[in-house]
């Protein structure tokens, strides 16, 4: 991404910020989540799984993990070898089995079979991050204790001059300084949604934007 100048005062940040949530929320009103999941412990994994893979793929492989392993304390006395055959489409399948696995035994061990629902407990969990432990709190908590900074939000957030970083917990705490606290959950959604159908990496459809005239990317564009 292009490094953008920061020339916004913290009042014009805020009221940016303000415009995006109204234009975000306004065109998804109710953003359905792409991953299958319910419970905790399926939001858990699933967005373990996610990480450099598409949700459709890991879609296709929830079932059979679940299958297998229906519980926490299943996937806790899981063998490696099994858990990796069956998430292997997934990409990472080694690192990402090991972690679910050591993930599964602590949550037993400590939790009482229960995922925790703070950030800090979840962070402490094996091959849980930031984004991961945002993503399960907002989607099986309801709680918003930061924003997910994925490749859409961290694209959008960078192209619209919301941030000027591109270390996702940099970006992550130049979002949550302007944006309302209840609305972090519901922009993660929203921009995922917008990347996917507008503001794509390649090729962004900024004439069919909405919010190009207040984008840095644009009008960067414009002037070349």
């Amino acid at each position: 991404m292009t490094e953008l100048k920061k020339t916004k005062t913290p009042k014009r940040l805020r009221e940016l910020a303000d415009y995006v949530i109204r234009f975000l929320t306004a065109r998804y009103p109710k953003p359905d989540t792409l991953l299958n999941a319910t419970t905790p412990w399926e939001w858990l994994v699933a967005t373990m799984l996610s990480a450099q893979c598409t949700d459709l793929r890991v879609n296709k492989t929830l079932p059979e993990f679940f299958a297998a392993f229906p519980t926490v304390k299943d996937a806790a006395a899981a063998p490696q070898k099994q858990v990796e055959d069956i998430i292997q489409p997934v990409g990472l399948y080694r690192n990402k089995a090991a972690n679910i696995i050591a993930a599964a035994q602590v949550i037993v061990e400590c939790f009482h079979e229960r995922v925790p629902d703070s950030k800090k407990d979840l962070t402490a969990l094996p091959g849980v991050g930031s984004k991961t432990a945002n993503v399960v709190l907002w989607a099986a908590f309801g709680k918003n204790e930061g924003i997910a900074v994925d490749t859409h939000v961290a694209r959008i957030s960078h192209r619209l001059g919301l941030t000027g970083n591109t270390n996702p917990d940099k970006i992550e705490r130049d979002l949550t300084a302007v944006f309302s606290q209840d609305d972090w959950g519901l922009l993660n959604h929203c921009m995922v949604w917008f990347g996917r159908e507008v503001c794509k990496a390649a090729k962004p459809l900024c004439f069919d934007c909405g919010m190009s005239s207040r984008c840095a990317f644009y009008r960067g564009r414009a002037e070349t």
